[in-house]
């Protein structure tokens, strides 16, 4: 007996860049697609939701999809053999099949309106009962359903839940069964025409072959609807894993509300989406290798993976069935550990996607000289940390700010013992014409021997005044970069500083 190629798919809806947790899935499918022969990985957009849709999003999300290297067999810019992979473009079949239900007597006319609806809530909570939609007795006809459009109002179509339990068979998690009790009809077409996710989605696996959904637990109350649509319209069922659901280290849930709390409370907002690990400065090569431990286990102690590695290690078997915990600190060590193992030109590839991401004025420089500022900046956590240490050396030189602390930590200590030992040096710098660091370092070292200072008592103020900051790369490499008329309008601009209160 023949076995069908896997099939599977990640089918992201346009409100927004790709969540952190929308690439869990679409990796984990990637994986499953990946390590078997034949298999596709599919990206479908599933854009039915046009309140929530964001017109620019979708590009963001397919950016995003290749950065982390998770490339699609089919679907949109690929192959489009099923097609097209947009939902929008598909409406004539969900009509099709929602028809179809209808005149089986599978699904029904809704008339109520929100009103109606709302109002049964209300009771329902007064009851203190949990609020189910009662199937109306007798149903509408297809004339009163015509008849209610005619008047302004909006028809829905509902599925007929048949009065059983359902079982879904879970890879992950086992047999999970909801009870007759715990289910109710459920709207597959809404007023304007347009599918709801349940019947496109079911429609969608059906015709473009899908074999394996693996989706978030969030979704797991779905899938008894979407198996019961499956057998009313004849179709087979794929197999299925729910995915543990990602929590913060407090046990709160990892939402992009996070992200507006934290802003409206003037906060730093923390990472959720993927573009913002990657505006932030992290490696795909980290962030992937981080996100297959969130729920899937190796089996062993084995952590560092490429993908190539986490391929051949693959198995759905090694998800957990446990909520999956986001630590911070962890990705960091990760990101860190993955910046000192990958291969000097992979590192300056991503070094540049960060410096345009962020619109930084390294972006400009040339090859040589971005892989020579990576080597000065070694052991960096993110590329953050590269750009916090030597980003202000490629600034203009009157686009210096300086640091209030640093300027009264390093420069006016002592009685202003910073701005006399630049008053001190500078002419020495303006007398070089070699500016290398050997002969940086000479000067340097001895303006230290003749007065008696430790090198720190000299380079320290010199980093204040040339980068505003007491952070750079080793002093002698932060002059060559700047260069000489730099540095010494620098070391100028700091001594005028003394003056100010």
């Amino acid at each position: 007996m023949s076995v069908s190629p896997v099939r599977v798919r990640f089918a992201p809806s346009p409100t927004g860049y790709l969540h952190f947790g929308g690439a869990r899935t679409a990796l984990f499918n990637w994986l499953i697609a990946r390590k078997t022969a034949g298999g596709k990985f599919i990206l479908r957009i599933e854009d039915t939701d046009r309140s929530r849709h964001v017109e620019d999003s979708l590009p963001k999300i397919l950016s995003d999809l290749r950065w982390l290297g998770l490339i699609w067999d089919e679907g949109p810019e690929a192959g489009e053999d099923l097609g097209p992979y947009y939902q929008s473009e598909r409406l004539d079949l969900y009509k099709k099949y929602a028809q179809q239900l209808l005149d089986a007597g599978r699904a029904y006319y809704a008339l109520e309106t929100p009103e109606e609806l709302a109002a049964m809530r209300e009771q329902a909570r007064k009851e203190k009962g949990e609020y189910r939609y009662r199937r109306p007795i007798p149903l509408p006809t297809a004339e009163q359903a015509q008849q209610a459009r005619e008047a302004g109002k909006a028809v829905v179509v509902r599925f007929m839940m048949p009065n059983e339990a359902v079982t879904t068979t879970d890879d992950i998690l086992g047999p999970v069964t909801l009870a007759a009790e715990e289910l109710e009809d459920f709207i597959i077409q809404k007023g304007d025409g347009w599918p709801t996710y349940h019947l496109a989605c079911v429609v969608d696996d059906a015709l473009m072959g899908i074999t394996h959904v693996l989706r978030g637990q969030e979704h797991l109350m779905n899938t008894a609807k979407h198996i019961a649509l499956q057998r009313a319209l004849g179709f087979e069922t794929p197999r299925y894993a729910h995915l543990p659901i990602i929590f913060n280290m407090n046990g709160s849930k990892m939402s992009k509300r996070d992200k507006e709390k934290a802003i409206k409370k003037g906060e730093t907002p923390p990472e959720i989406d993927v573009h913002d690990f990657r505006v932030a400065g992290y490696l795909p090569e980290a962030l992937l290798n981080f996100i297959s431990l969130l729920g899937w286990s190796t089996g062993d102690d084995t952590e560092q993976l490429t993908l190539e590695e986490t391929v051949a290690r693959f198995e759905v078997g090694g998800i957990g069935k446990s909520n999956a915990k986001f630590d911070r600190d962890k990705l960091l060590a990760f990101n860190t550990g993955w910046a000192s193992r990958v291969s000097p030109e992979r590192l300056l590839e991503a070094f540049k996607d960060f410096l345009v991401l962020n619109d930084l004025p390294m972006r400009s420089l040339d090859d040589a000289t971005l892989g020579h500022v990576l080597r000065l900046c070694t052991g960096f956590r993110t590329f953050r940390d590269v750009q916090a240490k030597a980003g202000a050396l490629f600034v203009p030189d009157d686009a210096i700010e300086y640091n209030a602390k640093a300027v009264k930590k390093v420069l006016r200590k002592k009685e202003g013992q910073g701005f006399a030992m630049l008053e001190a040096v500078l002419p020495r710098l303006e007398a070089l014409t070699d500016w290398t660091t050997e002969q940086l370092e000479r000067c340097i070292t001895g303006l230290c021997d003749e007065q008696g200072r430790k090198l720190g008592d000299v380079a320290q103020p010199i980093r204040v005044a040339v980068s505003g900051s007491t952070v750079s790369p080793a002093i002698y490499d932060t002059l060559v970069l700047l260069g000489r008329a730099g540095t010494l309008n620098r070391i100028r601009h700091a001594i005028t500083l003394k003056e100010q209160e």
